[in-house]
């Protein structure tokens, strides 16, 4: 990696990456379209000697001088202005998860799907540090893949939660273990039909071979299919079928059938984490840690002893008889869903934010009368209310701001109702992510 490359974005991922391309001996122009950026903040993240260059605002051809390779952090689009002098230059795009993969050492366990990425990827993640001493947990759960690539050695396993945006341009990453645990429609403002949508979470195995294993969700057709496509080993995990091998329910009992043989995995009454959909998440990283072969006993205590991940069905706190969850990582109407299911009793739903041009009809559908008011915040309020009330859903209230939907469902909540902030929306123009808007959430329920 001693060449000279462009890193695009100086947010974590983009620095982490430029860091590491530095520590390979190479030379980074690290560049940023935001020109109102400060280059001086920029630099002192960075040692002095560093060979650096920073870029910021147009990007001229001039400035691509010497560069064999770009590096584009994954919240940037492909259709942004800049990549197509990238393209005119003849110069190849990574991912940063490319990057990393190229300076990893052991084995990489990767997961993508629309929902259930991030519980699956935290619970693979605590089952690999009960079993191997040098564990990794990265990427779109939290620290950039590019972070600790260099501190990886032959025995590390790493785990890493891949998004559609990472897989837009890998080339030659291949995991010893892929999952994908659903697909469902998101983020089509980006991948802008369903059909590249599917193709992009697809590339996550890609360059899998017999070697390898991809971890498939058998009750999504889509997913079914696609196993049969592959070179690598599949492990078919169900909800809804026993299938003859693979991982599935029967009953509360998680079972594990292969070889002829039935083993009991775990009763889901035994986990602390509730809802169908995170027992296809248990069943999901159980397929995973086999296949990097972590004996069941030491997935079975691990899986007890796992609590849900922040932000999603995250129990807060309950007041007068009133539980209050947050759901504030149910960014797309089918992660909405799941919470909504996940729900005991009467609900007053906080739901509306950013819109990424989703469809919510599935999931005002799932309400299906446990939903005893809706309320509304956001861009997307008014088309939610529009198609609310196309399903017979008319307890429906506005609200200003996130602090106002919670006092609004503190004051309309009886003794035994559930208050949820599940939005099935982004939270980009009110807060900066879903986490920000999940603390703010937090902190206005406790403050009651």
């Amino acid at each position: 990696m001693s060449q000279k490359v462009l890193v695009a974005g100086t947010g974590i991922s983009g620095i982490a990456a430029a860091k590491l391309l530095l520590a390979q001996g190479g030379e980074v122009v690290l560049y940023d379209g935001n020109d109102k950026l400060s280059a001086e903040t920029i630099k002192a993240k960075f040692d002095e000697d560093a060979k650096l260059t920073i870029v910021l605002g147009e990007l001229k051809k001039l400035d691509l001088t010497g560069v064999e390779l770009a590096v584009i952090s994954p919240g940037i689009s492909l259709e942004a202005p800049f990549v197509a002098v990238i393209d005119e230059a003849k110069i190849p795009i990574w991912s940063e998860i490319e990057l990393a993969y190229h300076c990893t050492k052991g084995k990489i366990a990767a997961i993508t799907g629309t929902n259930g990425k991030t519980t699956t990827t935290a619970l693979t993640g605590e089952i690999m540090k009960h079993y191997y001493d040098s564990v990794f947990v990265v990427g779109n759960i939290g620290d950039p893949y590019a972070l600790h690539a260099l501190e990886t050695i032959d025995e590390s396993v790493t785990v890493a939660e891949i998004s559609s945006f990472m897989l837009e341009t890998i080339m030659d990453f291949r995991p010893n273990v892929s999952a994908i645990t659903n697909i469902t429609p998101d983020h089509l403002d980006r991948h802008k039909t369903m059909e590249c949508y599917i193709q992009v979470k697809e590339g996550i195995a890609r360059n899998q071979t017999e070697e390898d294993t991809c971890v498939l969700n058998y009750d999504d057709p889509v997913l079914r299919e696609f196993g049969t496509t592959l070179k690598c080993n599949v492990l078919y995990f169900s909800r809804k079928e026993k299938l003859e091998n693979g991982i599935f329910m029967n009953g509360d009992m998680i079972v594990y059938r292969h070889d002829g043989k039935t083993e009991n995995v775990l009763d889901v009454n035994d986990l602390n984490i509730i809802g169908g959909h995170n027992h296809e998440n248990v069943m999901t990283a159980v397929g995973i840690s086999l296949s990097l072969g972590v004996p069941m006993d030491v997935i079975r205590e691990a899986c007890k002893e796992f609590k849900a991940v922040e932000h999603r069905i995250e129990f807060v706190r309950e007041r007068f008889g009133v539980t209050y969850y947050n759901d504030s990582k149910g960014t797309n109407p089918d992660a909405a869903i799941q919470a909504i299911k996940a729900m005991p009793g009467p609900t007053l739903l906080i739901a509306g934010g950013y819109d990424k041009h989703s469809e919510y009809d599935e999931w005002i559908e799932s309400f299906d009368g446990k939903v005893r008011y809706l309320v509304l915040i956001g861009q997307t309020r008014d088309k939610i209310a529009e198609c609310a009330k196309r399903h017979g859903m008319t307890d429906i209230m506005y609200a200003e701001d996130l602090k106002e939907a919670v006092q609004v469902c503190a004051s309309y909540a009886n003794s035994g109702d559930f208050v949820l902030l599940s939005p099935a929306c982004a939270s980009w123009g009110q807060f900066k992510n879903y986490e920000e808007r999940g603390r703010m959430f937090k902190d206005f329920v406790n403050a009651l």
